[in-house]
């Protein structure tokens, strides 16, 4: 007697990203409810009887993508013409100072969701089907997640939610933000029928306290959650810590007891190989940010030293450009340019860390990364208009890396429900929702030109008053 099961995916090149890496032409994927039921290869037969059958039409099925690092609200700035009012900043603490800290203290609980909104459209219409994501927005902290949550659920993608806590302006702020992520992982973290989640987020170890360090970890470890933290992405985060700690930002955390495999270091541009050791020895994992680094003109992590040692590296965006296969196409070149040598990385690797070890670090590889049998029915459905050669198991990984990009995925399933068929989403009108988000950034557009150009003492902000009040934890 058949099976009845919701969704039967037939006739696809099925990328499993499963243990042994297996890849079936010819595949299925077999999906009751949330979960998946049964992958293979050839024609199942007459074994399922599915509410809904999916012709792959040979396309490329296999897990959506995971993100390990975005900023949503860095989508409100895509070619404003604001940036032609600043004076071009030289540096990646000018571009904090002129754009970004200029940005966060006019954002408002609207311009939070509208972010969010347009943000999870991007993620979901090319493929990514979780994130982690962390906001800035000091005169709009207190609730600002369940406003970000509503636009992520209208969407129906996956996603962790977190405020960056930070303390330039003063210590009890950074204490709100801390305070707004407990809250929202309180509110969410337990539900299991929630896809969205909470976690802890600092800004960068050169605005955050010891104290602060310490609260964090302390509320993480309560509730199991998550931890991240901007590290070493520029010059100004190492220089700080050596002046008024006498260690980098990463022995800093190492000795305070921050580190662990709870921790996403987001960037790790600037870190020795000393530091690398005592991110492999603590288990944290690196969130790498290839196009945001180049667009900041930080440098270039070394990721590919990173990874023969083991650490846990997977792709995000930063905030700049959502499509993941362009995200996973620069990451596959920036390291061979950089290096010297067209040997490092291989495009199977890439794809890992977009999928598999973002679910590693995000503690979800039990149900997320891969299909098999058992797992969450997060699934993509890629079909390429014109690959230029054949796209078989043989090929698959190089096309995904080289060749795809964001339009031609054509499904995609979140916990076993459809949100995008015939590249087209279901479960909002995006036009309107697209309509509603430039009216939104218009406004705060006119709010960021009638300020005038942002400008603040560096020393106040890469120092802050407090910092010399205080002494250092000797934990």
């Amino acid at each position: 007697m058949a099976e009845k099961v919701s969704i039967l995916i037939k006739n696809g090149l099925v990328v499993t990203m499963d243990n042994k890496r297996r890849v079936f032409e010819e595949g299925y994927v077999v999906i009751d409810e949330d979960r998946i039921v049964e992958v293979g290869k050839g024609d199942p037969g007459s074994k399922y009887v599915a509410e809904e059958v999916i012709d792959a039409e040979h396309g490329v099925v296999m897990p959506g993508f995971l993100c390990a690092h975005t900023h949503f609200y860095g989508a409100l700035l895509r070619a404003s013409p604001w940036f032609a009012k600043i004076h071009p900043p030289t540096d990646f603490m000018q571009n904090l100072q002129r754009i970004w800290w200029a940005l966060d203290v006019l954002l408002t609980y609207e311009d939070a969701y509208a972010a969010a909104l347009i943000g999870s459209i991007d993620f979901a219409r090319t493929g990514t089907t979780m994130f982690f994501d962390n906001i800035s927005s000091p005169n709009a902290i207190e609730g600002v997640l369940d406003h970000m949550e509503k636009a992520v659920n209208e969407v129906g993608i996956r996603g962790i939610l977190s405020f960056e806590a930070t303390q330039r302006r003063s210590l009890e702020e950074g204490i709100r933000g801390v305070r707004e992520n407990e809250r929202f992982i309180k509110k969410n973290n337990s539900d299991p029928s929630k896809l969205v989640k909470g976690a802890i987020y600092l800004h960068a170890s050169f605005t955050v306290s010891d104290d602060l360090f310490i609260m964090a970890k302390d509320i993480a470890k309560k509730y199991n959650a998550l931890l991240s933290i901007h590290a070493e992405e520029g010059l100004v985060d190492v220089f700080h810590n050596i002046e008024r700690y006498g260690v980098r930002p990463i022995e800093r955390m190492e000795k305070i007891g921050f580190l662990g495999p709870d921790v996403i270091l987001v960037h790790v541009v600037q870190a020795t190989d000393d530091e690398l050791e005592i991110i492999k020895r603590t288990g944290a994992h690196v969130a790498h940010n290839a196009m945001s680094n180049m667009l900041n003109a930080v440098g270039v992590p070394k990721v590919p030293k990173m990874m023969k040692m083991g650490i846990n590296v997977g792709i995000g965006n930063d905030g700049y450009i959502f499509d993941v296969f362009e995200n996973m196409r620069t990451t596959y070149l920036i390291h061979k340019v950089w290096n010297l040598d067209p040997r490092i990385l291989t495009p199977l690797e890439v794809v890992e860390m977009a999928t598999v070890n973002v679910a590693k670090m995000f503690h979800v590889d039990n149900i997320l990364g891969s299909l098999e049998p058992g797992k969450k029915a997060d699934v993509i459905i890629i079909k390429p208009e014109l690959p230029p050669t054949p796209v078989n198991a043989e090929t698959v990984y190089g096309h995904i890396v080289n060749t795809f990009n964001g339009r031609d995925v054509d499904t995609v399933i979140v916990n076993g429900r459809i949100i995008m068929k015939d590249k087209k989403i279901l479960t909002l009108d995006v036009e309107k929702a697209k309509e509603y988000v430039h009216k939104v950034v218009e406004k705060l557009w006119d709010r960021l030109i009638s300020k005038g150009e942002y400008q603040l003492d560096v020393l106040e902000l890469v120092r802050p008053k407090w910092i010399y009040e205080m002494k250092p934890s000797r934990k």
